[in-house]
């Protein structure tokens, strides 16, 4: 089973590593705390929902089911009813427990992403150091039509929590030295292009059911 990552208990195991002084950490998760209301945050994609006529949001609070359920979902759609984009779109809402779903390859090599969240790549049987939800071919039990990247093309939106980013950005930045303003800017330009970055997962899971979208937790 894939578990997310526990702050309290990730930052424990660290033992010995070398730690930002407090009010070092404290400035820096102000700074990047900043840049939440100072930029120019972009939601009329979600007012673009209103001419969606079956929609659906999936809260990725976990990595277990990975995106076989919205392919799913999907699925049904085209196979039954013979309705895809635009008349079909799925939302996948994104915080920190699901972040390296978002992920590029080049991150999970670097912070050992698959052993942080403990997830196994099924062809080695080893720690993931590839992002194994974008894999096309996949090998089994995974499937090309779930590759995250697949999906986006067919319409399927996925987004990145601007919190839950940030406090990934000081459990790793704890973990290697960097400060959490220069790991939060790494791991954005790392996310894969189509993820969508918002101000608050919380706020676009009720801003797009606002919109119609139906929900279902993950």
């Amino acid at each position: 089973m894939l578990h997310p990552v526990n702050r309290r208990t990730f930052l424990g195991a660290l033992g010995g590593a070398t730690v930002l002084p407090a009010f070092v950490r404290a400035v820096e998760a102000r700074a990047i705390h900043q840049d939440l209301t100072s930029q120019d945050w972009d939601l009329s994609w979600v007012n673009d929902l209103d001419r969606v006529r079956h929609k659906q949001v999936f809260d990725m609070g976990t990595l277990d089911w990975g995106t076989h359920v919205t392919t799913n979902y999907l699925a049904a759609f085209q196979d039954l009813l013979k309705l895809g984009a635009p008349d079909v779109v799925a939302l996948v809402g994104i915080a920190s427990s699901a972040f390296p779903m978002n992920a590029s390859d080049a991150l999970w090599a670097k912070y050992q992403l698959g052993e942080k969240w403990e997830v196994r790549d099924p062809a080695t049987g080893e720690w993931a150091t590839r992002n194994i939800f974008d894999l096309d071919p996949a090998p089994r039990p995974l499937r090309a039509e779930d590759a995250v990247s697949n999906l986006a093309a067919r319409g399927t939106i996925f987004w990145q929590c601007h919190n839950a980013l940030t406090g990934v950005s000081e459990q790793l930045a704890a973990a290697t030295g960097a400060t959490p303003a220069a790991m939060y800017q790494e791991l954005r330009a790392g996310l894969l292009p189509h993820v969508r970055m918002v101000p608050a997962h919380t706020m676009l899971i009720g801003l797009v059911q606002e919109h119609g979208a139906t929900y279902e937790k993950l």
